[in-house]
């Protein structure tokens, strides 16, 4: 069942990259983003592959892999699909939805959109890129 209007926007609200939008934000990221419901098993990513979305778990889990590595599932209020788009580059790791999952979507162009209308989201999802881009590049010892 879909969200009305002001729910997806207090679900918005509630996710932690978002947390510190103006109401009009939150009301543009809303109008901007797909509500998708999606059953265990859908991959949403695959690693290797052109990136064209950015994902927010609003409820559900989903297992990555990255390097045929399993690294930490996904919750509410996660993030990811960031980094393909940031970049233009391909997808860093393959996304599965491990149970039931309600999510927003934003597309590549609806994506830049937030990240112009308000700096504090860009900030975070560039924090959000050099974490796990630390979490995957092993230090130089010595």
């Amino acid at each position: 069942m879909k969200l009305d209007k002001d729910s997806k926007v207090a679900a918005i609200a509630n996710v932690p990259l978002f947390s510190r939008c103006s109401k009009g934000e939150l009301r543009r990221i809303a109008k901007l983003a797909d509500e998708v419901d999606l059953r265990p098993g859908k991959v949403l990513t695959r690693e290797g592959t052109r990136g064209r979305e950015f994902f927010v778990l609003l409820e559900g889990t989903a297992d990555v892999r990255s390097d045929s590595r399993l690294l930490p599932s996904l919750g509410p209020g996660d993030f990811f699909g960031e980094i393909a788009l940031v970049d233009n580059g391909p997808r860093t790791a393959t996304v599965r939805s491990a149970t039931p999952m309600r999510m927003l979507v934003l597309g590549h162009a609806q994506f830049r959109d937030v990240l112009h209308q308000n700096g504090e989201i860009a900030v975070k999802i560039l924090r959000a890129v050099t974490q796990r881009l630390r979490a995957a590049t092993p230090l130089p010892t010595g």
